[in-house]
């Protein structure tokens, strides 16, 4: 599964980011907090939690809004 990561500046370039390498991050540093654009299918998202809490990790989920634009979102997933 490859998902968007949100970009952290307008004329940034779109990143993306494969399951694996989450595995291996999460490996690494025990937790973190991911920030995704709002392109990725949201059953993507929710199969990313369902994942990692699989493997025993207490997952967040949830939608950030920073405009006033409906599609002015990001999703931050925070896995512990």
């Amino acid at each position: 599964m490859t998902l968007k990561l949100a970009k952290h500046d307008v004329n940034a370039r779109q990143k993306t980011i494969k399951l694996e390498d989450i595995e291996k991050i999460m490996e690494k540093e025990g937790q973190k907090i991911f920030y995704f654009d709002h392109d990725n299918a949201h059953k993507d998202l929710v199969a990313l939690v369902e994942h990692f809490e699989e493997k025993g990790c207490s997952v967040y989920l949830r939608e950030v809004k920073y405009g006033l634009d409906e599609n002015d979102y990001l999703y931050e997933v925070h896995i512990l």
